[in-house]
């Protein structure tokens, strides 16, 4: 059986039907009828640095008879370093060096986190089983560990395309590696290899003091002008599990010495699409390499040049023109001087600053608007190319094209600020704005007001307020609480937290708001909510009544229609009475609890009734 995780398996497999599994030379094949205690583990197991390793630790014992203990330990020196002891379902570490670091698992695999080369030894699994005796097996834990990426490093001093030596290109090193790893070296991603008098790769490996490989290669080779571009790189590649890997470098390029023949000078973006505010690169580009020294001029008045250079990249050979203005039009001049031949190049362009300028709103009339006025507000600028204007409001939404927006019928709702934006349409993002402040005084108005308000007795409530109006206004309130104010444009809005008493559910609250030009006033009325509690017991306090009444009505009319009760015109009596005068019948139903009933109908509908009315007296005329 070949590979640790097949064997694990299959060992479990066979181990559970009897059978013990025994090493060979050819590797672990099962033994029938084993008679002593065995232990089986994998001889090598492989992990990369800084992973978990995990080593098995399988054992039989005759008449699936349990174990006392298992032991893992390690070898350092020939000496056994105890891990620790499982001992049922008890683990005890006994080695502080890993503490933190092992597990044992269900199976009793030993599992070390966090590996390092310091881990590559023998660990050892001793297995007690009482009389069964003791057994015992080893495991070589090999870490493997993948190499620092490369580090490469280029010529810094630039390379001659007329050199006679074969001139370094790069040196590349990469460290802590195992096993040895080995380095390559690429030229736009193509490798390269050793060619005689054109290419040299010569490399060296060190072993370290951890045991653990630097490897380091230097590339040297021929180069031509088209190699100003070329991009350099190298690859480390190292084994782990058998598996080769790479690791690539950054690239980097070589700076490559020749003559320059022309030179260009632009600007970006294009002139005719530049404006005030932008920020404009003038970049000036020779064929020569190394860039040759930029520098760079303005023509001033009487064909004087200023000196730009100190504004410049000279080595790259561009110059930063940050928030151009109008009076950064003019003709601009590179020149090169090439280090090698002494030549200087140059060339001229003209950079033209397109601008919008004396953008000025006009607001007609200007005197402090009310509401019900009407306004013009007129916007004029100037610049050198055609314009088109636009009006928004503070929220940035359009409400008007052209140089003229009229407003009628203004209110406090339609204050804003306004502004014209003016646009260039032949030049993209050219355009400038102007705000105008379009105030409507007066005295407040009142937009909202929470009444009328349901409230509860003691509960808690907040009283809203809300007003328009400009200036600014304060509100006021005539009862006690805590106010909390919130402004939006125009708007004020107030709320009031109080508890509501008898007093106030009687009176209400009035919101009070003023401003230099007025004051308005609006009442909040505050009604008195019943509970669910107490409507359910005035329904039952009426339904009880009805049925009395109803009851009483049965026992009259049955009296009645036995005889029990003679009749008269204008006959009063009451039944409780015996010796009272027959022809005059009253009957008078006295109870305390229909009084008490009567009085939750008072309640309920807030009426005071005589106590005659309360206890409920009948007369009953019959008819003769």
């Amino acid at each position: 059986v070949e590979g640790g995780q097949a064997w694990a398996q299959l060992s479990r497999w066979l181990r559970h039907r009897g059978f013990s599994v025994l090493p060979t030379s050819d590797g672990l094949c099962p033994a029938a009828a084993a008679s002593k205690l065995e232990v089986s583990m994998p001889a090598v197991v492989e992990v990369e640095s800084g992973r978990t390793a995990r080593i098995e630790c399988n054992f039989y014992i005759p008449g699936n008879g349990s174990y006392t203990y298992i032991n893992w330990s390690y070898i350092d020196r020939n000496n056994r370093v105890r891990l620790c002891r499982i001992i049922g379902s008890e683990i005890l570490e006994e080695n502080m060096d890993y503490k933190g670091r092992l597990s044992v698992g269900e199976d009793n695999a030993l599992s070390i986190s966090r590996v390092t080369m310091q881990d590559a030894r023998t660990f050892v699994c001793q297995v007690g089983a009482g009389s069964h005796g003791v057994g015992e097996n080893r495991t070589e834990l090999h870490v493997y560990k993948v190499p620092e990426a490369p580090e490469i490093a280029a010529n810094p001093a630039g390379i001659s395309v007329q050199s006679s030596d074969i001139p370094q290109i790069a040196h590349c090193v990469s460290r802590n590696g195992f096993p040895p790893p080995n380095i390559t070296w690429h030229k736009n991603g193509e490798q390269l290899q050793p060619e005689e008098k054109m290419v040299k790769i010569p490399a060296t490996l060190t072993r370290e003091s951890s045991g653990l490989y630097t490897v380091s290669s230097t590339l040297f080779a021929h180069v031509t002008r088209e190699d100003r571009n070329s991009l350099y790189h190298c690859t480390v590649h190292y084994w782990l599990r058998g598996q080769r890997h790479a690791v690539e470098s950054r690239r980097v390029n070589v700076t490559v010495f020749y003559p320059a023949e022309h030179v260009k000078l632009q600007v970006m973006p294009s002139s005719a699409l530049v404006k005030e505010g932008d920020d404009v690169k003038l970049v000036c580009e020779a064929d020569g390499n190394p860039a040759p020294v930029f520098s760079f001029y303005k023509r001033g008045l009487e064909d004087s040049w200023q000196d730009l250079s100190s504004l410049a990249d000279t080595n790259s050979g561009v110059l930063n023109l940050h928030d151009v203005k109008k009076s950064s039009s003019g003709l601009y001049r590179c020149q090169t001087l090439d280090l090698d031949d002494m030549r200087q190049l140059e060339k001229d362009v003209e950079l033209v600053v397109n601008y919008i300028e004396g953008v000025h709103v006009k607001m007609e009339p200007s005197s402090p608007l009310q509401e019900g006025d009407s306004v013009r507000l007129s916007c004029d600028a100037h610049s050198p190319v055609a314009l088109d204007y636009q009006w928004r409001d503070e929220k940035g939404r359009k409400v008007g094209e052209g140089n003229q927006l009229f407003l009628s019928n203004l209110t406090f709702e339609t204050s804003s600020n306004f502004s014209c934006k003016v646009i260039a349409p032949s030049v993209p993002g050219l355009e400038q704005s102007k705000q105008v402040a379009v105030a409507v005084q007066g005295k407040p108005r009142i937009v909202a007001i929470s009444s009328p308000l349901y409230v509860r007795q003691d509960e808690v409530v907040n009283l809203t307020c809300k007003a328009i109006a400009f200036p600014r206004p304060s509100v006021h309130w005539n009862v006690n609480g805590t106010a909390h104010e919130y402004v939006e444009n125009q708007h004020i809005a107030s709320n009031l937290t109080v508890r509501v008493n008898h007093d106030l559910l009687r009176a209400g609250a009035m919101c009070r708001v003023s401003n230099a030009l007025g004051i308005s006033e609006k009442h909040i009325q505050l009604l008195d909510q019943k509970t669910p509690e107490s409507k359910g017991v005035i329904i039952v306090a009426i339904i009880v009544c009805i049925l009395v009444v109803a009851v009483l009505g049965s026992v009259i009319y049955f009296l009645h229609k036995k005889g029990k009760i003679p009749c008269g015109r204008a006959g009063k009596q009451d039944i409780t009475k015996p010796e009272a005068r027959k022809d005059k019948i009253v009957v008078e139903v006295k109870s305390d609890k229909l009084s008490e009933e009567a009085g939750l109908l008072q309640g309920a509908n807030g009426e005071k009734k005589p106590a005659t009315d309360q206890v409920g007296q009948s007369v009953v005329h019959c008819p003769s």
